[in-house]
């Protein structure tokens, strides 16, 4: 049966098709209840494509010497093995989830990320992002909840400018399974000491950031580029 389809406006607080339980809430309501903001890191605080086409060039070297193909054929492998578990669930598939589907190891694949990729070569700071934060940081408590590792999280964050901007920082060596996951965003409510409620998810895919927290009733929101980032001033201001 094909999956069903829907848009969403980016910069929206949550996507129609998955409401919490009972009534939708208002955004003067869900201010209200709101204590925590939780961001994804790439393609939400920043993007890039060229770092982009580094970390997917990394993956491809790995699955090419798992499987013994050449580097085009890996490439061609990871981009169908998306495709195929994409198609099975209904939901956007992840590179991490497509190199476990192939047999390769996450510990693995952060090993060679780390060693191979310099995100410094294609990232600078971004004073809107920065100003951000710090004024978001004055109302909210922040964390960041990444399905990238703690040395490339780490790098990333100081190339920008918002190394100790976030009170909590979680990757993927908390669990080791990557985004969404169950399990692991319990741990991450429990460990912030918040209820579903009182958190605002922030990321650019709504199947692997979002969709899984809006279904526990937390407020959800879309950005797929900085300046749609920029409008979660005006959606977490009572005065606007």
């Amino acid at each position: 049966m094909p999956c069903g389809k829907f848009s969403m406006q980016a910069g929206s607080p949550r996507n129609p098709a998955d409401p919490p339980r009972g009534e939708p809430k208002g955004r003067f309501d869900v201010l209200n209840d709101l204590r925590a903001i939780v961001f994804d890191l790439d393609g939400t605080l920043y993007v890039s494509n060229d770092l982009g086409r580094e970390i997917n060039l990394a993956a491809s070297r790995y699955v090419a010497e798992l499987k013994r193909i050449d580097l085009v054929g890996a490439a061609a492998l990871i981009r169908a093995t998306k495709k195929m578990l994409s198609a099975a669930s209904c939901v956007d598939s992840t590179l991490t989830m497509a190199i476990i589907e192939l047999g390769g190891d996450v510990r693995e694949l952060h090993r060679r990320f780390s060693t191979e990729i310099e995100p410094e070569r294609y990232l600078k700071r971004d004073e809107r992002v920065v100003e951000l934060l710090r004024l978001l940081g004055e109302s909210f408590e922040l964390a960041i909840y990444t399905n990238n590792n703690v040395m490339l999280t780490t790098r990333i964050m100081k190339s920008l400018g918002v190394g100790g901007m976030f009170n909590h920082v979680f990757t993927i060596e908390d669990s080791w399974r990557p985004k969404p996951d169950r399990g692991t965003l319990d741990r991450i409510l429990q460990s912030i000491g918040r209820r579903p409620v009182e958190c605002l998810f922030v990321g650019d895919r709504y199947d692997i950031d979002l969709r899984l927290p809006a279904s526990l009733g937390s407020a959800v929101f879309l950005a797929k580029n900085v300046e749609e980032l920029l409008n979660l001033i005006q959606f977490t201001s009572e005065e606007s």
